[in-house]
């Protein structure tokens, strides 16, 4: 598996931010209020975060050859596989958390400050998620192999 890359990510906090911009966009035209996240929201993507670097943290151990007990492959896999859908995850709530706030901030109306702030604390909670889900990924991730090692050692037949 390799590691998610700084494009991918970008690639999807625009496509959030379209979507989090044009979503609120849609509800405001419907006559509807515009959508506002939680504050609730921005604190469970930080708790959710804190969650994957601690999966991860002992991968991290037994691949720094500090651990006791050696670690199950599967569970490093998953836990890899869940770093890299936590930082997409994050890039996108980020974006979408970025798309509403800009869009709030946009209004000829002033918003009221208590639904900017809590856009703003979604988005700090995504990017917390952000960087846990990439913290974690590079826990996961294996030295290189020795290559003077291949050189040392001959085909045996």
């Amino acid at each position: 598996m390799k590691r998610t890359h700084a494009s991918t990510l970008v690639a999807t906090a625009v496509i959030g931010l379209v979507v989090g911009y044009l979503g609120d966009l849609a509800v405001v035209a419907a006559g509807r209020p515009a959508l506002v996240p939680p504050l609730s929201l921005g604190i469970t993507l930080a708790a959710v975060a804190a969650l994957v670097v601690a999966f991860a943290w002992p991968i991290r151990r037994a691949v720094k050859g500090t651990a006791k007990r050696r670690v199950d492959p599967f569970q490093a896999m998953r836990v890899a596989a869940l770093a890299k859908a936590s930082s997409l995850a994050g890039a996108l709530m980020l974006g979408i958390a970025l798309g509403m706030t800009a869009f709030l901030l946009t209004r000829n109306v002033i918003p009221n400050l208590d639904s900017v702030w809590m856009a703003l604390a979604t988005a700090a909670g995504a990017g917390l998620l952000l960087a846990g889900g990439l913290l974690a990924e590079w826990f996961c991730t294996l030295p290189p192999d020795d290559p003077d090692a291949e050189h040392e050692e001959h085909a045996r037949a």
